[in-house]
């Protein structure tokens, strides 16, 4: 059976599941490694290299993925991976590596780019260019960079490659100010925490208005000691023996000490705890980003104790947070006589004490007040123990973060993703503006092609125009060629995450590719291929030339003919197999197409590509479209899905192929059939049968049809004519010649 119309009944959706299966089958999880990439590159490329003069790296940082630069025993710089800090997918949906470094003064001192899988970038003059670029960032200042909106320098460009140079200029700058700001170099210092990242405490919430209340609503916490149980706690095992011999005075029963506790810096428990004039003083003693607590007790043993009076510190109390200890003095104390509440007990000692900020409490997270209780022995033997007031705000008191920090750099670094992605199409302007007539013109045309194609003049020179148009305006302009690597680059994204930022990068691309698929569904592959392709332009107009300096055409045997059209999608499932398997390897056998060669780089490369893209529109010359018809993966791979088109545009009559065969034998790229019918996946929609359709003096049908009613015209002409002559003959007036 012919690949061909193996293709048509095997049915689309069953290859393209098979093809989805093979992807979930053969590519890899997804998942990005985070291990840093930093160790395996500079084990390839020598610091000298980098940085004139350096000598060696050290060993990577923990907090951040950074080596020193070392030259002998100094640290001259740092050096960094750009994909390791910051996004850096370039165009083919891969990572652009590049190493860098920077100096202590917040000073690129060197970048290289190492690897990279950018379809246009893989060797000739321009990937030469680009990587002459990375390394001209030595001697950027990145201060000027940490202001935001700041540059220090005009964006580089590069023809052809705008894309991938605009994500090596945002990756550099940004990961070397991540690298900066993380060592504070250059005087940067790390930007504040962003708001909605951490929790804070709710300041509409309000405490109840009662003693007991606070304290069942977890408020105000409480510590008490009776003498009986510190007795007992004294003359626990691991005790010194003689601390029992020392009892507390006083009965069993009597108060040791009964501590509280809580946050007053929290505005409804400072709301019920303390007047206002104590509120306002409170609020004035708290430096910003600061916190209080208040300490209040009764009882016989005081928390303060009495060395405060000669050197300032509270001796007997600390704060504990995590792996923080926060201890206070009497600069930090603000002492009232009494709480608001009215049902608090009698307390001896109330003390507001002050946290500052740089101790970095976080009011939100438990914390606990540690109690030191002393027991002398003799005149200098002492024995301590302590104790806790665990401290905890209830829930409704706190406001959880929005995100937290890693989901605000992802969020960070998809908005500045997203403000490159504007800052390309903004530039890209008359670009989109000139593809959207285009589109406009073109859909015109197909939706209105029976008026068009009535003038076989018309259809021609207008189809001159808008090929000529698509190879300047859309090829060699705007570098808008669609490629087989497009897909490619898509089906290796569906294994490590789809993002459609990366391909909203190329505008221009993203357009065609948008039209591309809507046309799928209305007149299969023809629009794009037949139309909009700029190679195939390129071939076209070349081949119509030929043929006005009568070069003679060939017509390869329908057997033949039919038997070739299978080596396109043969090359198509050889690269998407190869992209199974290296999305690198399938981009160097994707030199199949020429496109590169004769449109993005406008015949600038080296000879090997530009004799292969000779030959071929050589073979053109003779054969129309010989490489569209035959070679080109990106038509087979369109051609797969142009059988789900909805409506059939073109216009067959039952006489088509038997016995007629005009439009068979004039179809530039024969895809139809001998039999009569067109096979949409290898038709181009040129509208020339159309044209033909329409044809009074070409299609035998039309012919047939307007000799049959000029034969219909001249009966009724003569009928006519004998009904006037008998009208006039019978008149009454009429004149009898015989009399």
């Amino acid at each position: 059976m012919h690949a061909v119309r193996f293709a048509r009944s095997f049915g689309l959706g069953t290859l393209l599941s098979a093809l989805l299966a093979l992807v979930a089958l053969v590519l890899p999880a997804a998942a990005q490694s985070e291990a840093p990439l930093l160790p395996d590159f500079i084990a390839l490329y020598p610091a000298g290299k980098l940085v004139p003069g350096a000598e060696a790296y050290g060993p990577m940082r923990d907090d951040v993925p950074v080596v020193p630069l070392l030259k002998g025993a100094e640290t001259i710089g740092y050096a960094f991976m750009n994909s390791d800090l910051v996004g850096a997918i370039g165009y083919s949906s891969r990572p652009i590596h590049i190493l860098a470094a920077v100096s202590p003064d917040a000073v690129v001192l060197g970048a290289a780019m190492l690897q990279q899988s950018e379809p246009l970038l893989q060797s000739g003059k321009r990937a030469t260019t680009v990587k002459q670029l990375v390394a001209s960032y030595a001697g950027r200042d990145l201060k000027p960079e940490a202001v935001p909106g700041g540059t220090g320098k005009d964006r580089p460009y590069v023809s052809g490659v705008s894309v991938s140079v605009r994500v090596i200029e945002d990756s550099i700058i940004r990961a070397g100010l991540k690298v900066a700001f993380t060592l504070g170099l250059g005087g940067l210092e790390m930007p504040a925490r962003p708001p909605g990242t951490f929790a804070t405490v709710n300041p509409e919430a309000e405490a109840p208005a009662t003693w007991q209340a606070l304290l069942d609503a977890g408020l105000l916490r409480q510590l008490r000691l009776t003498n009986a149980q510190l007795n007992q706690d004294f003359a626990a095992p691991g005790q010194p023996p003689n601390a029992a011999k020392f009892p507390a005075r006083g009965a069993a029963d009597e108060l040791f000490i009964d501590l509280y506790a809580s946050d007053i810096s929290v505005p409804g428990i400072a709301a019920q705890l303390l007047r206002g004039v104590e509120r306002t003083d409170l609020f004035a003693m708290v430096e910003a980003g600061g916190a209080a607590i208040v300490v209040a007790a009764r009882g016989d043993y005081s928390w303060r104790g009495s060395n405060y009076r000669y050197d300032g510190l509270f001796d007997r109390i600390a704060l504990v947070q995590g792996d923080k200890t926060i201890r206070f003095n009497s600069r930090d104390q603000m002492s009232i006589y009494r709480l608001a509440v009215p049902d608090t007990p009698i307390l001896t000692e109330i003390s507001l004490l002050a946290i500052p900020a740089f101790a970095e409490f976080d009011p939100t997270q438990p914390w606990r007040l540690e109690l030191l209780v002393e027991r002398r022995m003799g005149a200098i033997e002492r024995t301590y123990l302590t104790y806790g007031v665990d401290f905890a705000l209830p829930a409704n008191f706190i406001t959880p973060a929005v995100m937290t920090v890693a989901q605000y750099e992802q969020a960070a670094e998809r908005a500045a993703v997203v403000a490159m992605r504007n800052s390309v199409w903004q530039n890209k302007s008359v670009e989109l503006a000139g593809l959207a007539v285009m589109l406009a013109v073109l859909t015109a045309a197909f939706f209105f092609q029976s008026y068009l194609t009535r003038s076989a003049g018309l259809t021609f020179w207008f189809r001159i125009g808008y090929l000529g148009t698509t190879l300047a305006f859309l090829g060699w302009y705007s570098n808008a060629q669609l490629s087989i690597v497009n897909l490619m680059a898509l089906a290796s994204s569906l294994q490590s995450g789809f993002d459609w930022e990366t391909f909203l990068m190329d505008p221009m691309a993203f357009i065609l590719w948008f039209s591309v698929a809507a046309a799928l569904i209305f007149w299969g592959r023809g629009a794009y291929c037949g139309w909009l392709c700029p190679f195939g332009a390129m071939q076209e107009l070349t081949n119509r030339l030929a043929k006005a300096l009568h070069i003679p055409q060939w017509t390869l045997p329908w057997g033949l003919h039919e038997r070739l059209w299978a080596v396109k999608y043969i090359i198509f499932l050889g690269l998407f197999g190869a992209t199974l398997t290296s999305l690198d390897t399938a981009i160097r056998y994707a030199e199949v197409e020429p496109f590169r060669t004769a449109i993005t780089l406008k015949f600038a490369r080296a000879w090997p590509y530009t004799l292969y893209l000779s030959v071929l529109l050589f073979i053109g010359l003779f054969v129309e479209r010989f490489f569209c018809r035959y070679l080109c993966p990106l038509g087979a791979a369109l051609a797969i899905p142009a059988r789900i088109r909805m409506f059939d545009w073109i216009k067959r009559y039952r006489e088509c192929g038997s016995p007629c065969q005009i439009c068979s034998n004039e179809c530039m790229v024969q895809s139809i059939h001998p039999t009569g019918e067109i096979n949409p996946n290898e038709c181009l929609s040129c509208l020339h049968c159309q044209v033909q359709y329409q044809s009074k003096s070409v299609c035998p049908v039309v012919i047939k049809q307007v000799k049959r009613r000029e034969k219909v015209a001249q009966g009724v002409h003569a009928v006519e004519h004998v009904i006037e002559r008998t009208h006039h003959a019978n008149h009454p007036h009429a004149v009898k010649v015989a009399e």
